[in-house]
């Protein structure tokens, strides 16, 4: 997946360059609003920063946006409620105020990525294995353990879809309620528990999602075959 970065601040820049490669994206880093507009290379989503030198990154924003359906991205140490509701309404998919992860940017760009996927590319991929016995069906919304579909809540389906994305990864509770429920979301976070709690119980076996205390959730995948040779290696 191809990124245009778009920061000034070269330390902020240069890490969450190095953090998008080492996760596999491609990345182009330009530091102006006029280098952002005038970039020509193809890119599948935008990481914009609004404090930029030349111009104010909300015009950036919706110029872009005039321009295509790319997704875009607001990173920015603006943490002011007008300024992120001022940046959705010119076009912007996502908000992220400093200081973020990684692995929380990487979050996000899925979750937009995923939402705005084009139909047909969907209807394309055909099932996805996850080790020896799951299987999910993102085409035709269906989730199977070994060979048999698992019939899934609609919530919990997507929770699932979320947190496979990438097996293995810390998500907070906050990244995965905005995923999976609305990035608006004000209740309490108690539901994700008990969708976990399902998850865990009707997956036991393909599946294990660790609680991490004060943080979130990490899905691990337990290999059958690996499994009975090296019996206990995976968290419970």
């Amino acid at each position: 997946m191809r990124v245009l970065l778009v920061e000034d601040d070269e330390p902020v820049a240069e890490s969450l360059r190095r953090g998008l490669i080492r996760y596999g994206f491609e990345v182009d880093w330009v530091t102006t609003g006029g280098a952002a507009l005038a970039h020509s290379a193809p890119y599948d989503v935008v990481l914009l920063d609004l404090g930029l030198p030349d111009t104010d990154g909300l015009d950036v924003c919706k110029a872009l946006r005039a321009r295509g359906d790319v997704p875009i991205i607001v990173i920015s140490a603006r943490s002011d409620e007008t300024d992120r509701v001022v940046g959705l309404e010119l076009g912007a998919d996502d908000y992220v105020s400093k200081p973020f992860g990684v692995r929380e940017v990487i979050a996000r760009i899925r979750a937009v990525m995923r939402r705005a996927q084009p139909r047909a590319v969907a209807e394309a991929a055909g099932p996805d294995a996850y080790g020896t016995r799951l299987t999910i069906d993102r085409k035709a919304g269906r989730v199977r353990l070994d060979g048999e579909e698992i019939p899934l809540a609609p919530k919990e389906y997507d929770l699932l879809s979320f947190l496979t994305e990438e097996p293995g990864a810390l998500m907070s509770r906050e990244q995965i309620m905005e995923a999976v429920w609305d990035a608006n979301w004000f209740g309490p976070t108690k539901t994700l528990d008990v969708h976990v709690a399902a998850l865990r119980r009707k997956l036991a076996g393909a599946i294990t999602i660790e609680a991490v205390r004060g943080v979130g959730f990490r899905l691990e995948i337990k290999d059958a075959t690996v499994e009975g040779t090296a019996e206990g290696t995976s968290p419970s």
